[in-house]
Order: structure tokens, then C-alpha cells, then sequence
């Protein structure tokens, strides 16, 4: 009983979404999709409930590069980038802020999470211009199958499959697969498969801190 009335939910949130895919599209032939898609993110964010979470995937299914039928996005959730691709059963938490990401299958992030694109979305080596006059260059931040990120925390590079990110950490520089990470910037804590392969982990997300 549950299947049809979750795709007769699907599909009236469709329907009333519509209005909204026909704003958008006037909007990206000016402004490119990227800016349409922050104006209407930003009012489906503050519809509550289950019908917002409805709502907010019927539309973001049909602008983005990709986003699963499965996949959840909570209140106040903000996208900067329509090249952002959410799978299957992935969960995103309230107030998070996603620019250019992959989220492979089963990713989940806690409220408050911060993935832009890259760590370089703005540029900064003359000191003569101010920031936003600098070009910056955006990058596919992926975030492996499986993972949890904790609450607040920042993401400004690639994560692994099956990796656990505390809350509040800081990610720099590339994960391996099944680690714990916390901190600011984020180091490696533990291996989840067990000890005997800890240090060959570390070794791997140490490897940016040298040279």
C-alpha cells in the first residue's frame, strides 16, 4: 500500500512544482542555470515537512545533472550548482549547503553540512584585487558510498566510501576509503576494517602534508 501512495505523492508534488520548472527555465536561458537554480532552491528550502521534502525533489529531479528518486533533502537545503548529482537513497540533512558535488549512494549529511565547489571557488593570488574580481575554479567534490558526515562540518575535497566525518571537521585534502576523520583541518583517527591496516591509511591522507 505504501509504493502507491508514495508515487501518488510524487507525482501531484510534480504538478504543483511546475510552476516552478516553467520559472526556471525563463531563468537559465538569462542567467545561466546555475543562478536560476539559487533563486528557486532558496523558496522550495522553506517549505517544511514531508510535502517540502517532496516538493524539493520533484523539482531538483528535473535541474540538476542528477538526483534519485530515493534520495531525501531536508528544510533549508541551498544548491549553487545545477551540475550536482545526488543517488540513490542519499540523505541530505536540514540547512545543508551544496555547491558542485557528487554524492554516491546511501551518502549521509548531517544538519549544517557545507560541500562548495572545491577548495578553490575563489581566487586570491594577487593581493592587489579584491577577491571577487579573481577567478576561481571550481571542482567536483565526490563523496564516497556510504559515508556519514557529521553536522557542520566543511568538505573541501574528496571523500572516500564508508568514511565517517565528525562533526565540525574540516576536509582539505583527499579521504581514503572506511576511515573516521575529525578536526580542523580533518586528519585520519582510525581505520573502520581494523587495525592491521590503520597505518597504510594514514600513510595515504598524510601524503598531502609533505613536499
Amino acid at each position: 500500500m505504501r509504493e502507491p501512495l508514495k508515487a501518488a505523492a510524487r507525482g501531484l508534488a510534480l504538478v504543483l512544482v511546475l510552476p516552478a520548472l516553467w520559472s526556471y527555465a525563463i531563468r537559465r536561458r538569462i542567467l545561466g542555470p546555475d543562478r536560476a537554480l539559487v533563486g528557486s532552491a532558496q523558496a522550495l528550502a522553506l517549505v517544511p515537512g514531508l510535502s517540502g521534502g517532496y516538493l524539493r525533489r520533484a523539482f531538483l529531479s528535473r535541474v540538476l545533472a542528477r538526483c534519485a528518486p530515493s534520495a531525501t533533502i531536508e528544510f533549508g537545503v541551498l544548491f549553487s550548482q545545477a551540475g550536482a548529482r545526488l543517488e540513490a537513497n542519499v540523505y541530505v540533512g536540514p540547512r545543508c549547503h551544496l555547491g558542485l558535488v557528487h554524492l554516491e549512494r546511501d551518502v549521509l549529511l548531517g544538519a549544517g553540512v557545507h560541500v562548495p565547489s572545491g577548495g578553490a571557488t575563489h581566487g586570491i593570488a594577487d593581493p592587489d584585487r579584491p577577491i571577487r574580481d579573481q577567478p576561481g575554479a571550481p571542482t567536483m567534490v565526490r563523496i564516497g558510498e556510504g559515508t556519514w558526515i557529521g553536522s557542520n562540518a566543511v568538505i573541501l575535497a574528496d571523500v572516500g566510501r564508508h568514511c565517517v566525518i565528525a562533526a565540525g571537521a574540516v576536509v582539505t585534502r583527499p579521504m581514503p576509503d572506511y576511515i573516521v576523520a575529525a578536526g580542523v583541518p580533518a586528519r585520519v583517527i582510525k581505520d573502520r576494517r581494523g587495525s592491521e591496516v590503520a597505518s597504510s591509511v594514514t600513510r595515504f591522507a598524510g601524503a598531502g602534508t609533505h613536499g
